[in-house]
């Protein structure tokens, strides 16, 4: 509750208020300036939102009439971001902060949380997943991300490119960002493993409308590219609150083009040329991530990628009483985006050389027709959600979500060779896949006795999930426009998912508390089948049903300090297309594994919180011993590249976390976000590899630091700066990439970037800002953008 008004009111008011939180001013100070910044009417919710009741009774003179039961009252209608019992580390970023950063894309309000990085190679990049602590940025199944209770995780999969629909929310229209760390709650579901990000947005309270206007440049060299690549950016929403019924129209538009993400490479050769070898100029030659002698032969995969990205969102929202209130929300995203290839070498006459045997410094090299095959596609999802629920302070509550996301219509074209023009090809066809949730939710939150005891808070609950995939692929004679000619291949099948979760907070001492659930769930896989021309292979349907207890004890060791010990067992079930989806082309060939066994992931963390120097600093150790980790790696050393999924054994994953938040730090005016961690992540047993039993497991770098300050130089103007650390980590299992900071390498880094926000008038702003202040070339695997301007002004009313 403290957390939500705090974010609401001026920002003097949260200034104070932090400080009386932490112990640092007078609470008579507070009362005195409250009256002249907020409604009078509003006076007693606010001093009790941030007042605890015990310094109330403390201030108070003797014979003084605490309106406790007035307060309480006021209080009912305020909404809760979170369970106020989780039992786990959470970090939170509000509006007022990520409003001073560099935020195009929904998910760089991310980007400064502790031990947490997100994998986003472009402005616009559809593939943009997370990794915190022992879950790499290839694990997206094991991360959770809610928008206001509806899911937006891809669980069709695990991997790049089953990102978070991030675009079913725009920024402008995010109020607050909570992360919760590993699977300690049992409202979440096994894939809360690595972390689950739960979104709020806002609703207006009175008319509104807005517009903002961004504007973006980088310039890159890497190889044979160096040129400019910009985009743009613009959102507009327009809201109302009348009478009971309240609502949000928001439509944005982003175009951008990319800088160069993938390069055809091979081996440097030792086969001298023959007669019939085609001489050719332009190749580079580097020595990649395995310290191997190679050479590029141009941009290819996904290439130079342009984006265009239109979105539209209406939420509504009615309530029936101050406690029941109803909400649907229609989201709408379609993305068309075209992945240009080039080659780099040339023959006698200048002429670009695309594929065959070539001559380079007298040596052969065998170029696969489809090394540099270009690509396009386009895409409509569809979000529908509905919900109900009531908002009692104390007593029963009850919520039911229901959503449904739809892949109305998804067509990606690739040609079958690298040269200019409009020839063979194939098309892939993914209409009809998406998912389905339904969860309902009940809680009771006891009134607190007069002992400062609230007894036994409990939450329970049911949530049901199908995940479906139907995808075709076929040949054609003209890969641009052509219509499906032969078939080519199809992979379809489907998962389920039943759970049943009970948890109950209790504090059964006034400075002791127990949390303690568990979740049972009962999951599915069926209809799965692999279909080439003349043959259809259907795999046997799977089930698997395990219980996941959970258990945290926490002791406020002072009003200011409190420790907390937590272990949750978890199982994370195989997606859809890790068990039943394939893929074959020129390019790719993608192996599935319909047998493949559930995560079994035990978690452990200590953690400690303390509120100080206007602030909060949380310092965490935690540990994750993860059986049967399931992982695909691609060897991209061959064309077409080869995926392969696979169990492993047992990965362990420990480490330690310190980080702070805090306002008018050393000075006032100045916010600061810090966090230094450090995550050791280890094969322990691999019996289908034993080579890499005792090796650092994928991108798990070492070391993540994390520092942005604000420094609010008035009540117009704002400055941030910001760095981004990550360690050493490797992009093999038997970890052989020795030379990282190279494409097809996983680079150790350290990025600034800065944004001045200033404001002409009330409703107006401009910001200019940077990312990647110094220009760092970076890679994870593909290489990450350059130095990138921003300018934005944005209109509000």
């Amino acid at each position: 509750m403290f957390n939500f008004a705090l974010r609401r009111l001026p920002r003097r008011v949260r200034r104070e208020a932090g400080r009386v939180t932490s112990g640092g001013i007078a609470l008579s100070r507070v009362r005195a300036f409250i009256p002249a910044l907020v409604p009078a009417a509003l006076v007693p919710t606010v001093v009790s939102t941030f007042v605890p009741a015990s310094a109330y009774a403390q201030s108070a003179p003797a014979d003084a009439a605490l309106p406790a039961l007035n307060v309480t009252a006021q209080a009912t209608a305020a909404p809760r971001a979170l369970d106020p019992n989780l039992p786990a580390s959470v970090e939170t970023v509000t509006r007022d902060q990520f409003d001073n950063w560099n935020v195009v894309n929904t998910e760089d309000v991310l980007k400064y949380l502790p031990n947490l990085a997100v994998r986003k190679r472009f402005i616009g990049d559809l593939n943009s997943t997370i990794a915190v602590r022992g879950t790499s940025n290839a694990q997206s199944a094991r991360g959770l991300v809610y928008a206001d209770g509806l899911l937006l995780s891809n669980l069709l999969g695990s991997s790049f490119s089953f990102p978070p629909r991030w675009s079913m929310v725009f920024p402008d229209e995010i109020q607050q960002v909570d992360v919760i760390y590993g699977p300690f709650s049992a409202l979440y579901p096994g894939n809360s493993l690595g972390a689950t990000v739960l979104i709020s947005t806002r609703m207006p309270k009175q008319f509104e409308a807005d517009a903002d206007v961004k504007a973006f440049t980088q310039h890159f060299s890497l190889f044979g590219v160096n040129q400019n690549f910009n985009g743009s950016e613009a959102s507009a929403s327009i809201g109302d609150k009348v009478g009971k019924f309240s609502y949000l129209l928001g439509v944005n538009h982003l175009e951008n083009t990319g800088q160069p993400l993938q390069f055809a490479t091979l081996a440097k050769s030792g086969t001298p040329a023959k007669a019939g070898d085609t001489p050719v100029t332009g190749g580079y030659f580097y020595n990649n991530q395995t310290n191997a002698p190679t050479v590029v032969l141009g941009v290819n995969g996904e290439g130079i990628e342009h984006t265009v990205q239109d979105q539209f969102k209406l939420k509504t929202q009615y309530d029936f009483t101050p406690t029941l209130q109803a909400g649907f929300t229609l989201g709408y995203w379609h993305q068309t985006y075209n992945s240009q290839t080039s080659s780099f070498l040339r023959d006698a006459n200048g002429n670009p050389v695309y594929s065959g045997k070539v001559s380079i410094d007298g040596y052969e090299y065998t170029i696969p027709a489809a090394a540099l095959a270009p690509s396009f596609g386009y895409s409509e999802n569809w979000l529908y959600g509905v919900s109900l629920k009531t908002r009692n302070a104390t007593g029963w509550n009850g919520e039911a979500i229901a959503s449904y996301y739809d892949v109305s219509n998804s067509v990606a074209r690739t040609a079958s060779s690298g040269a200019p023009g409009n020839g063979p090809g194939t098309v892939l066809f993914g209409d009809g896949t998406g998912w389905k949730t339904l969860d309902l939710r009940g809680s009771y939150t006891p009134a607190t006795s007069a002992a400062g005891l609230a007894n036994h808070a409990l939450s329970f609950g049911y949530h049901y999930d199908n995940y479906f995939l139907d995808n075709e692929t076929y040949n054609t004679l003209n890969w641009r426009d052509g219509p499906a000619a032969s078939f080519a291949n199809a992979f379809a099948g489907k998962t389920q998912t039943q759970a049943l979760y009970a948890q109950d907070a209790w504090r059964f001492l006034p400075r002791w508390k127990l949390v303690y659930g568990v979740r049972y769930e009962d999951w599915q896989a069926y209809g799965g089948s692999q279909s080439l021309a003349g043959a259809t292979l259907s795999y046997s349907d799977v089930s698997q049903q395990h219980f996941s207890p959970k258990a945290s004890l926490s002791f406020d060791v002072t009003d200011d300090l409190s420790l907390r010990a937590s272990i949750g067992r978890a199982y994370r079930f195989p997606t859809v297309s890790e068990l039943f989806q394939g893929q074959i082309n020129g390019s790719s060939i993608v192996n599935n594994n319909p047998n493949l066994k559930p995560e079994d992931d035990l978690s452990k963390e200590l953690t400690a919180e303390w509120a100080h120097w206007n602030g909060l600093f949380r310092f965490s150790l935690f540990q994750d011993d993860v059986k049967n980790t399931i992982f695909s790696q691609t060897d991209t050393t061959v064309i077409p590249n080869v995926t392969n999924f696979q169990n492993i054994g047992k990965v362990r994953s420990r480490g330690a976390e310190a980080s702070y938040s805090g306002q008018d730090v050393f000075m006032r005016g100045l916010d600061l976000l810090a966090s230094l961690a450090y995550t050791q992540s280890k094969i322990i047993a691999n019996a289908q590899n034993p080579a890499t039993v005792g090796k650092y497991f994928y991108r798990i770098p070492l070391w993540r630091a994390d520092l942005a300050a604000t420094w609010h130089i008035d009540e117009r103007s704002a400055l941030t700066l910001a760095a981004r650390y990550s360690g050493r980590q490797y992009n093999t299992l038997t970890n052989t990439d020795t030379n990282p900071n190279v494409f097809g390498g996983t680079s150790s880094y350290t990025v600034a970037d800065a944004k001045f926000t200033f404001k002409p008038t009330r409703l107006s702003e401009i910001g200019i800002g940077v990312d990647n202040l110094f220009d760092a070339r970076y890679f994870v695997y593909h290489p990450y953008p350059g130095r990138t301007f921003y300018v934005e002004g944005k209109l509000r009313m």
